[in-house]
């Protein structure tokens, strides 16, 4: 039920990611008051009279505003038209519902809270104001010095009742605006809350809302994950850019589908470079199983998309290199903030990527030492790796056999989930 009528008030305003805040509200608020002027025409006492051509013709108006503003996108130029169709209508209502002595005045109080609401800045907030004032002004000066241009009521006993409904309709209308105010910015903060949490993890996502900043944690043992297209510089010189971003965009959502299912934490992309680490920001104790389980599916994907990548690119393979060790992981920068990580276990899971070979998954013997029950690998000996030194490596070739669970032994089995846990 609340989706539906989520997907209604999106038909009526504009949905969030097409529409900004100002944009929905301005056509909140144009429907609101283009529907309320419209109904009070139907008003007994209005009919027949210019009352009904006031609340009839600036209903009009307001549903013109808003049909304006929904599907041409003009609502910019429109706020000061609808703000003086709003004053000018109040004006002549309250002269002809018996000026104080009706409630046709309780309308300035949305009346201001709409215009103030729709001010694009202090400025206008400031002339929206005055303006209001000096309405306000105008009618009860001409209530005071020309009260002939009232429209008194024909009995008295007619006052009670008119007060009554418009002070209810006043109520009705504030309280809508009041919810039209709190959906739309409902709205706006579950699309933050969705992008904050897209680009940080969610507790540490929950840290920086609450005291704006993340304080960064040490890991004693966690693992990393990088990867790296073969051969991009070549495909990238030879295939227009627009093509290339969408074959590498493809490839990484693919990674992001893995990660996601595997528990790792991606981290960031560097040109045709992924990394993402396992363990963190929640340890677990098969962090090292799943960052091998993951660079297994990502060579297995990347096999099964190329066929279908462009002729230039169909021979992209990827290499992937895998570390294990203590690293330290937080929030960086003040603006366009990320999720990273640092130490010399980072720096060691690129020189795995890096003195890997194509289609395989390339592990330390730190690493090793935590997946060789589960997977078979094959050692490559001690590798002299940039910067670092001799390293002992190993190609891991698959799942063993009593924990797979499908011919080609990417699928773990229930006992692999246990075990690894």
């Amino acid at each position: 039920m609340r989706k539906t009528i989520r997907l209604l008030l999106d038909k009526l305003v504009g949905d969030a990611k097409n529409y900004s805040l100002e944009h929905r509200l301005f056509n909140s608020f144009a429907l609101l008051n283009g529907v309320s002027n419209t109904l009070g025409s139907l008003n007994p006492s209005s009919n027949y009279s210019w009352l009904f051509l006031l609340n009839l013709g600036t209903g009009l108006l307001f549903v013109g505003y808003y049909v304006a503003a929904r599907f041409y996108s003009v609502y910019r130029i429109l706020y000061w038209p609808f703000v003086f169709t709003m004053e000018i209508f109040l004006f002549f209502n309250i002269l002809g519902n018996a000026g104080s002595l009706g409630g046709a005045h309780y309308y300035y109080i949305p009346l201001v809270l709409i215009s103030t609401i729709l001010s694009r800045n202090s400025r206008t907030t400031l002339y929206a104001a005055a303006l209001s004032v000096l309405f306000t002004v105008a009618v009860f000066a001409v209530e005071m010095y020309r009260p002939q241009f009232l429209t008194p009521y024909a009995k008295a006993q007619d006052r009670l009742p008119d007060i009554v409904g418009q002070f209810l309709f006043v109520q009705i209308l504030c309280a809508t605006t009041v919810i039209i105010l709190k959906n739309q910015f409902n709205v706006e903060r579950d699309k933050s809350d969705r992008l904050l949490r897209n680009i940080l993890p969610d507790h540490v996502a929950d840290e920086l809302k609450k005291f704006d900043k993340v304080q960064s944690v040490h890991f004693d043992n966690a693992t990393v994950l990088f990867t790296d297209m073969v051969g991009f510089t070549k495909y990238a010189e030879n295939l227009p850019p627009a093509q290339l971003v969408a074959e590498l965009d493809g490839c990484f959502k693919i990674f992001d589908q893995i990660v996601r299912e595997l528990g790792l934490e991606k981290i960031k992309t560097i040109g045709d470079s992924y990394m993402a680490a396992s363990g963190i920001p929640i340890a677990t104790r098969a962090h090292a199983v799943n960052a091998v389980l993951a660079g297994l599916r990502m060579q297995s994907a990347i096999a099964r998309l190329r066929p279908s990548l462009t002729a230039q690119a169909s021979a992209w393979q990827i290499r992937v290199g895998i570390h294990s060790g203590p690293l330290v992981a937080g929030v960086i920068g003040s603006e366009k903030f990320s999720y990273d990580i640092w130490g010399d276990t980072v720096n060691t899971a690129s020189r795995m990527e890096s003195s890997g070979a194509a289609g395989r998954v390339n592990i330390s013997r730190a690493t090793f030492e935590l997946v060789k029950e589960f997977f078979e690998c094959e050692y490559r000996g001690r590798l002299t790796a940039k910067n670092k030194g001799e390293i002992e490596m190993y190609f891991v070739n698959r799942i063993k056999s009593d924990y797979a669970s499908d011919a080609d032994g990417f699928l773990p089995n229930a006992a692999f989930s246990r075990a690894a846990a």
